[in-house]
């Protein structure tokens, strides 16, 4: 609840500019760039089960702390700091969820997690969206918490080694490097642009439905959220159907990507206000594809080294396009305004394609699978 509306919560209630809300969502990139590292190397160290319990219970402590910091570098630590112990997870979940399920289901199970994610992201919004309005924003704080806390509990509860057991477990005799592999270097590229691209829907995309169409906080958080129904109602049938295709994975991403790369240059075509809602669809639609196939490229690629270090790298170029898209979004609106940044992020969109295409023809190229 509390991600999709902090570029408002910043300007509205903090009275801070665009430009330092662009910097304090830099420090939460940081944040989640250290986390997402150390994430992986405790997943490889001591095993994902612990990593997941601390970090959950940490986060719901550290969200409802953040409320009470107020000053701009307060809350440039703050964000920092939460962000630095919620994403220990990241790579720890992608671990457990393969660990978890059987090979020939892992691009499902992929999809079943962002199902979860989802299901709970298409009431957040929502739900957040009529906190705000009846009981201020303080409340966004406690309930992401408490949420956060009552996660920990379900998981020591069903998640526990003594109670559940592994289904797919192995470990690499001679682990190949991630950073030596270069097909993976390619694709963490193209989704690190991938990433600038798609987390302008939840920094200043929220400002432009407000700034420019002047929809309510309720009404942003229901837009959002119809992203997130969307995804629950379709994204398991899509995906079982295109895993049955003749594409191959980075077929699909690249596919996803030109989707997303539409949904920003259609906004410039017209002031109709249904334009935001086929915007949200293309960007929905492109999404659905791109991350589950590329999150089955990351597990699958993984299998040549250290699992928790492979995916703490495929967490990691979402994590560093936080350090950069918010606060490139948010200096770009200030100084060009929405419509020449909306072209911008398109042009990103076009290298995210034309990266993904080399991909594609390098690993063709070295007869290695797509």
């Amino acid at each position: 609840m509390v991600i999709p509306f902090l570029s408002l919560y910043l300007t509205e209630n903090l009275k801070f500019t665009a430009s330092n809300v662009g910097w304090i969502m830099s420090a939460f990139g940081l944040g989640s760039v250290v986390g997402t590292w150390v994430g992986g190397k405790l997943t490889d160290k001591i095993g994902f089960y612990k990593v997941m319990v601390r970090s959950l219970l940490l986060t719901g402590i550290l969200f409802i702390a953040l409320q009470f910091l107020n000053t701009f570098t307060s809350i440039c630590i703050g964000i920092f700091l939460v962000m630095a112990v919620a994403d220990t997870f990241r790579p720890a979940m992608f671990v457990a969820m393969s660990a978890y399920s059987k090979p020939e289901n892992k691009t499902r199970s992929v999809t079943l997690i962002r199902l979860a994610i989802n299901l709970g992201f298409s009431a957040g919004p929502a739900v957040g969206g009529l906190i705000i309005t009846t009981i201020g924003y303080g409340g966004l704080f406690w309930i992401d918490g408490i949420t956060c806390i009552l996660a920990t509990i379900l998981l020591i509860k069903v998640l526990n080694p003594r109670v559940s057991k592994p289904l797919d477990t192995f470990r690499v005799e001679n682990p190949k490097s991630v950073y030596k592999d270069k097909s993976f270097w390619i694709f963490f590229v193209a989704m690190l642009l991938f990433g600038i691209i798609f987390l302008q829907y939840f920094s200043t995309m929220p400002l432009y439905y407000k700034e420019v169409y002047a929809l309510t906080e309720f009404e942003i958080g229901l837009l959002l959220g119809l992203n997130g129904l969307i995804i629950f109602l379709l994204e398991m049938p899509l995906i079982k159907w295109l895993e049955n295709s003749t594409h191959t994975k980075t077929g699909l991403m690249l596919f996803g990507a030109i989707l997303v790369g539409i949904s920003f240059i259609i906004l410039t075509l017209t002031n109709w206000l249904g334009i935001l809602i086929i915007g949200m669809l293309f960007m929905t639609i492109g999404e659905m594809i791109t991350f589950p196939f590329s999150n089955s490229y990351a597990l699958e690629r993984s299998k040549r080294g250290n699992q928790g270090e492979y995916m703490a790298m495929y967490v990691m170029a979402f994590s560093v396009a936080h350090v950069f898209g918010h606060n490139a979004g948010m200096q770009l609106i200030s100084y060009l305004g929405f419509n020449s940044t909306w072209y911008i992020i398109s042009i990103l969109a076009i290298a995210c394609v034309m990266l993904l295409l080399f991909l594609k023809y390098y690993m063709k190229k070295n007869n290695e699978l797509q």
